[in-house]
């Protein structure tokens, strides 16, 4: 330590013959490293000689412990203190604050450092005043140790006083201790914990990697599986909307994705590859196929059911369940042709006792409309002056069978909407029969053509035309055998020509519209029709020409001719009025040309019997000219 170096230098004559005995040492001095260098001392005489014996004790103890100057150097080199030198261990005392006693210090007197018995208390702090070791200890006066050590001394007076406050201190420093020990315990915790969560966020970030992985392949297999999976798989929504739901639009659509994955699996399971879930999904589509097919026939049994209720519109039913859920018996047709047969048998069976029903009911309603009686008696050669009428023609209003005058009106309108039941049962006005002809036909041929677009449209996706047809007339064949029935009854035993011609002309206008709605399974209805209008349209003219002929006949005198030229009327003799016979043949000739104007067809019964009429005329008038000439 250098402090032991230093501790055998105790006085300053010790360093004086320390110094003496350097000066003829052999090797270069070493100036101390407190001290600063100065000028070389110059050598001392050979009269010091006599001191080398008592000094080298102490020159041998500082050349032990001093450093060793390099090889080579010389004593030039070697730097004397200053005149005023201050011992450094003196300097290093006052800055430790320990006594300056040789005996304190552990120096004798004969300058070889004793034993240190107990080292004086230390400064705490040192004020250096900004100044290095080397300028610190330049400052130090050497004659002040003993106001150092009273410094020293006050350092001590001071720390006694402040023994309590150091205590304090100490404790809270203690104290500290244990804060900043709770502190680290804390922190070592929190690291521990923080290590945790650094492993548990490691694991999961390990685990994140591997489930981003997986999720990947379930994609790639979901992309290359998915389409396969979804031909043989039906969602479970799609399976409790037909088994549980009601029958609307949703049913529907569930109803024609069930088509669709019937029709998959169905050529899947053709294929020459197995699939084993193809086998295994066949079974519980067929039950779901099963469970739907019962459900659309209940509808349709309600529905049908429905169409029974009394005062039901038919047509309503149709639009709103059949036709709107025409899908359903598709599907029940397809999937159980034997029960879609029964189904459709029942809907022909219910329908045909619907119309039949409703129309003979509609009949018995225009049966009750007073019609004009048009008998031989009305006939244009006939003598109204002599005959009577009878009972049945008595009560209805006067007229003029043979004037078509606004009857004309109903061909000129374009539509027209059958006479409701009740009016017609409530209605006291007597009418030709055209009318109740016109109103039965008219309501005929509408539910005609509504209800073959129905079964058009219905039974299409499974039926054909000739089918269809088939259906239809087995419906309308009882209604069309009333309508031939109602329209027999009317001309029967009526004379009414413009009446018979003017039912004729409405049954062509209902041709034309069966024509312009496709409706051509009605066509045998309005041909049957026409075969027994045509018949009995050439009786009437035919008794009419007959009636013309007898008139001639009658015509076989001169005074015959006279009287038969006057009118009865006729106040006058030399009237130049026509003929009756002859106005009567004019309105009714003007009438049937009048209906048939817009046949254009000269193969009508028509011309000819208009012939035959104007030739029984002629010879009525020539006959009636001869006579006449003669008087």
């Amino acid at each position: 330590m250098w402090l032991e170096r230093l501790s055998g230098q105790s006085t300053p004559s010790a360093s004086t013959a320390t110094d003496q005995l350097r000066s003829h040492s052999p090797a270069p001095d070493r100036s101390s490293h407190l001290a600063p260098r100065t000028a070389p001392r110059p050598p001392y005489g050979p009269r010091t000689s006599s001191l080398g014996l008592a000094s080298q004790a102490n020159t041998s103890t500082l050349s032990f412990n001093s450093p060793k100057l390099p090889n080579g150097s010389s004593l030039k080199q070697q730097v004397a203190p200053p005149p005023v030198f201050v011992d450094p261990l003196h300097a290093l005392r006052d800055v430790l604050g320990q006594s300056s006693d040789p005996k304190i210090d552990g120096v004798n007197d004969t300058g070889v450092g004793a034993l240190v018995f107990k080292p004086s208390p230390l400064a705490e702090e040192v004020d250096f005043a900004g100044l290095s070791l080397h300028a610190f200890a330049g400052d130090v006066d050497p004659q002040e140790p003993k106001e150092a050590h009273r410094s020293a001394t006050q350092t001590d007076e001071e720390y006694e006083a402040e023994k309590d406050r150091f205590e304090d201190l100490h404790k809270s420093i203690l104290a500290c201790d244990d804060v900043l020990k709770s502190v680290q315990t804390s922190l070592m915790n929190f690291q521990q914990d923080l290590g945790a969560v650094s492993a548990e966020i490691e694991t999961l970030q390990s685990r994140s990697t591997a489930m981003e992985s997986r999720l990947e392949n379930r994609k790639v297999v979901e992309r290359l599986l998915g389409p396969a999976i979804e031909e043989v798989s039906i969602p479970p929504a799609v399976v409790t909307i037909i088994s549980e739901g009601p029958i609307d639009s949703s049913w529907i659509t569930a109803l024609e994705e069930l088509e669709r994955w019937s029709k998959i699996i169905d050529g899947n399971a053709k294929k020459s590859e197995k699939v084993i879930a193809t086998s295994d999904v066949k079974p519980l589509l067929d039950d779901l196929t099963n469970k739907a097919v019962e459900r659309i026939r209940d509808f349709l049994v309600s529905q049908i059911k429905a169409l029974r209720s009394p005062n039901i519109n038919a047509q309503i039913i149709q639009q709103q369940a059949f036709l709107r859920y025409k899908n359903l018996y598709t599907f029940l047709a397809r999937h159980h042709p034997v029960l879609g047969e029964e189904i459709g048998q029942a809907y022909i069976n219910t329908m045909r006792w619907y119309y039949l029903s409703n129309f003979t009911r509609y009949r018995q309603a225009l049966e009750k409309i007073p019609i004009f009686v048009v008998d031989k008696n009305d006939a244009i050669g006939a003598d109204q002056s002599t005959h009577r009428a009878p009972a049945n023609k008595a009560s209805q209003p006067n007229h003029d069978p043979l004037t078509l005058g606004r009857r004309i009106e109903v061909l000129k309108r374009p539509s027209q909407a059958a006479l409701p039941s009740h009016i017609a049962e409530d209605n006291k006005q007597t009418h030709y029969l055209e009318t109740p002809f016109l109103h039965f036909n008219l309501a005929l041929i509408d539910n005609a053509t509504a209800e073959y677009s129905f079964l058009a449209t219905f039974f299409s996706p499974t039926s054909t035309f000739h089918s269809i047809s088939r259906h239809f007339q087995q419906i309308f064949s009882p209604t069309f055998a009333l309508g031939h029935d109602f329209t027999k009854t009317l001309v029967e035993e009526s004379n009414d020509c413009l009446g018979i011609l003017f039912c004729v002309r409405l049954n062509q206008r209902f041709a034309f519209e069966l024509q312009r709605k496709k409706t051509p399974v009605a066509e045998g209805y309005i041909n049957g029709t026409n075969m027994l209008l045509w018949p009995r349209f050439q009786q009437a003219m035919d008794m009419h020409t007959d009636s013309i002929k007898r008139a001639t006949a009658a015509v076989s005198s001169a005074r015959g001719a006279a009287s038969a030229l006057t009118s009865p009327s006729s106040s006058s003799s030399q009237s130049t009025a026509p003929h009756k016979l002859t106005q009567r043949f004019g309105q009714f000739i003007q009438g049937i040309l009048a209906l048939s104007k817009d046949a254009g067809d000269d193969s009508e019964p028509v011309g000819n019997s208009l012939r035959r009429l104007r030739g029984e005329l002629e010879a009525f008038l020539l006959k009636m000219g001869k006579g006449f000439g003669g008087s």
